[in-house]
C-alpha cells in the first residue's frame, strides 16, 4: 500500500487532517453542519486510512467531514459537482465532491447511508486530484471494488466505507477519462455481501477541478 494512499482516506476528518473543502452554500454553513463534521471525523487508524465514523446525510455535512475540523467553504457549483476549499491544521486542502445520479443494490433496496465521491489535492502532501468515494455502508473485508469510466474499468482498494484506487500510478489517466466522461459507475460488496452499483453524473466535474487547480495554487 502506498504511502500517498495511506495519507489520504476517503472523507475522513483523518484524511484532511493532514490537508482538505464546504460551507457558505451561499451564505454561511449552519451550525448543524459543522455539528456534523464534529459527530462524523474519526482519528486515522495507524498506517491505514479510517472511515467516518457516522456518514454525512448531505453533501454539505460530507464536505465539512472532509475538511478535518476546519470550516469548509463553497467556493463553486459546477453542474453536479461542488468545489470546496478549507485550512485544517493550516494546510490548504482543495476537493470536488458529488453524489451519485443513481444507485441500486442487489438484493434490491437493501438499506445503506448516502454515498459521495470526492477528487481531493493536498498541496503541502504534493497531492493532485486524487480519487476517493465514501460507499454508504461497511465493504466486505479484502473485497476489491471497481471504477468504471471512458471505457475503462479500474480496481478500486477498499477500508472500511472508503474507496480508493489500488494503482496510484493509473489515477491521473482514471480522473482524464472522468473529465472526459459522461458518468462513471462505482461498484462494491458490502460485509453482508449486497452488491451495490452507484452512477455518477460528471457534468462539471472538468470545470470544478479547474476552479480547484486555481484557488490551490495561492
Amino acid at each position: 500500500m502506498s504511502v500517498r494512499r495511506i495519507l489520504s482516506p476517503l472523507v475522513v476528518g483523518a484524511l484532511l487532517c493532514g490537508s482538505s473543502s464546504l460551507a457558505q452554500a451561499q451564505t454561511a454553513a449552519p451550525k448543524a453542519v459543522k455539528d456534523a463534521a464534529k459527530d462524523t471525523a474519526k482519528p486515522a487508524a495507524a498506517a491505514k486510512p479510517a472511515a467516518p465514523a457516522k456518514p454525512a446525510a448531505k453533501p454539505e455535512a460530507a464536505a465539512a467531514a472532509a475538511a478535518g475540523g476546519a470550516e469548509p467553504t463553497l467556493i463553486g457549483q459546477f453542474g453536479t459537482w461542488g468545489a470546496y476549499t478549507a485550512m485544517p491544521n493550516g494546510r490548504k486542502v482543495c476537493f470536488a465532491l458529488a453524489k451519485p445520479a443513481s444507485s441500486k443494490t442487489n438484493p434490491p433496496n437493501r438499506p445503506r447511508d448516502p454515498a459521495y465521491v470526492f477528487v481531493s489535492t493536498r498541496p503541502a502532501e504534493k497531492v493532485i486530484n486524487e480519487v476517493s468515494i465514501m460507499i454508504g455502508y461497511m465493504l466486505k473485508p479484502g473485497s476489491e471494488s471497481s471504477l468504471e469510466v471512458g471505457g475503462s474499468s479500474y480496481a478500486m482498494y477498499t477500508q472500511g466505507d472508503g474507496l480508493w484506487i489500488k494503482n496510484a500510478a493509473e489515477e491521473e489517466r482514471m480522473v482524464d477519462a472522468m473529465r472526459k466522461s459522461a458518468d462513471v459507475t462505482v461498484k462494491g460488496v458490502s460485509a453482508k455481501g449486497t452488491e451495490t452499483t452507484d452512477i455518477f453524473s460528471l457534468k462539471g466535474l472538468s470545470q470544478a477541478l479547474d476552479k480547484l487547480g486555481q484557488d490551490c495554487r495561492r
